[in-house]
């Protein structure tokens, strides 16, 4: 949708610029002149369009990695550019690779917690149908 945009723009450029051109010509030549001093006298007071100017900025040095996490100078664009993709995804896998692990942490808890209860159960002296029955169940409740 952009270049139709650019495209129009840059059409509309062409034929304001035609039709100046024939309208200029059409100027007496004391106009003329007045504008082309205005224009010269327009052109000297244009400001200077900004020039970017490398700046170095300190960087982490990494192995591996020349000059560091920062993004060295003398690497293709292409490359710089799946370089800073990679840095960004090591984020992204070492919080699923945390998660993965609390979640393998918690589920060795919870199956240590049930097998010392199993331990519990197969050790005391009750027969372990007693734990199904729903009345035993209702005697335990009542007796704490």
């Amino acid at each position: 949708m952009s270049t139709a945009l650019e495209t129009n723009e840059k059409e509309f450029v062409r034929e304001l610029r035609r039709a100046l051109d024939e309208s200029a010509a059409s100027l007496p030549a004391p106009a003329r002149d007045r504008l082309a001093a205005a224009r010269h006298a327009a052109l000297a007071r244009k400001k200077a369009e900004p020039q970017f100017v490398r700046v170095a900025a300190p960087s982490f040095a990494a192995a591996g990695m020349p000059g560091g996490i920062g993004m060295a100078p003398d690497l293709p664009r292409r490359r710089r550019a799946r370089l800073a993709r990679f840095a960004l995804a090591w984020p992204l896998a070492a919080l699923v690779a945390g998660l993965f692990a609390i979640a393998y942490v918690e589920d060795q808890q919870r199956t240590a917690e049930l097998a010392d209860i199993d331990a519990a159960m197969l050790s005391d002296d009750l027969p372990l149908t007693a734990y199904l029955d729903h009345g035993f169940n209702a005697y335990l409740s009542r007796a704490h």
